[in-house]
């Protein structure tokens, strides 16, 4: 098979992917088509079955892995395909692996990268709060090392949760070197635990989608609520650092309207939204520039989770 990041304007796409998305829609004529996102370890790509009734399309569903056959043109600055036949495949013609993006990092020296900041922390119920996860729970570490941050929006591949979180660790504590009037250890431990509720907000992949109690609860009060189940096992926790710790998770997307149920009130939860929101932002460009990396434009397109048409940096 050829992979996603090695096709080319032109050519005629023959192989197996993985049907991430599968939408029917219609077309300004009133006619259906269907809008597919189909991927493979090395990044997704647009497709269209614009005549589904055609007898080369067989009937399949979204998470199926499929043959395709279609034409590779450029639309709107982006890679996309012209599905001409696609079969649903069965077990034992592809190799899952091939369908699982992955961080380009190294897993294990990122959590070791994670725990050596987490080893700065010196109070000593924050500590003991960091061990019972990170250090004792090896179910968790095992699923926090290996979920993805999101399901598209950003860092989402295998190894991506880790990733982020030791991007945001280490903004917090360049933030908290040059303010120090920031709380140190509540800042690198809230940076630590923000985005813990992910491990059961997402589901393993290939899938990589919402579960029922992700769908219903959401990655920050189910944060909150692992954080509690913590707390409740070490003895003469205080509350008001036990407050402002949840308050900074409950608060770290910032405004309401983003899905935080509390605005930061603290300076420690302001800086954990700062290095969240940059880190995703940041991860967004990097992944925008590298699906374009072929695009001959500087000028790559509307980005809706920017806010902004992208460019390219001159050299």
């Amino acid at each position: 098979m050829k992979f996603i990041a090695d096709i080319k304007e032109g050519e005629t796409l023959s192989g197996i992917y993985l049907c991430k998305k599968k939408l029917t829609l219609k077309n300004k004529n009133g006619k259906e088509y269907e809008s597919l996102l189909l991927q493979d370890k090395t990044g997704t790509l647009d497709a269209k079955i614009w005549d589904p009734q055609n007898v080369g399309i067989d009937d399949f569903s979204e998470g199926d892995f499929i043959e395709i056959l279609g034409d590779v043109k450029i639309y709107m600055n982006r890679f996309q395909l012209s599905v001409k036949r696609a079969r649903k495949c069965r077990e034992g013609e592809y190799n899952p692996e091939d369908y699982i993006p992955s961080t380009k990092r190294n897993i294990e020296g990122m959590y070791k990268e994670l725990i050596d900041l987490a080893n700065t922390v010196k109070n000593p119920y924050l500590r003991k709060l960091i061990i019972c996860y990170f250090v004792e729970d090896k179910e968790f570490k095992e699923a926090f090392k290996h979920s993805s941050a999101a399901k598209t929006v950003h860092h989402s591949y295998v190894g991506g949760l880790l990733e982020h979180t030791l991007n945001v660790m280490k903004l917090c504590n360049a933030f908290a070197d040059n303010y120090p009037f920031l709380n140190r250890d509540l800042l690198l431990t809230a940076a630590l635990f923000h985005d813990i509720g992910k491990t059961r907000e997402l589901s393993a992949f290939p899938a990589n989608d919402y579960t029922d109690e992700g769908q219903l609860i959401g990655h920050i009060v189910i944060g909150v609520e692992m954080i509690d189940e913590a707390i409740r096992k070490i003895p003469d926790f205080p509350q008001s650092l036990s407050n402002e710790l949840r308050h900074c998770i409950l608060a770290h997307h910032g405004e309401l309207e983003y899905g935080s149920p509390k605005v930061p009130a603290l300076a420690e939860a302001a800086a954990l939204n700062f290095a969240d929101n940059a880190d995703a932002k940041l991860e967004i460009f990097k992944e925008t520039l590298a699906s374009d990396a072929k695009s001959d434009s500087s000028w790559l397109g509307w980005q809706s989770l920017l806010n902004s048409n992208i460019r390219r940096t001159t050299g």
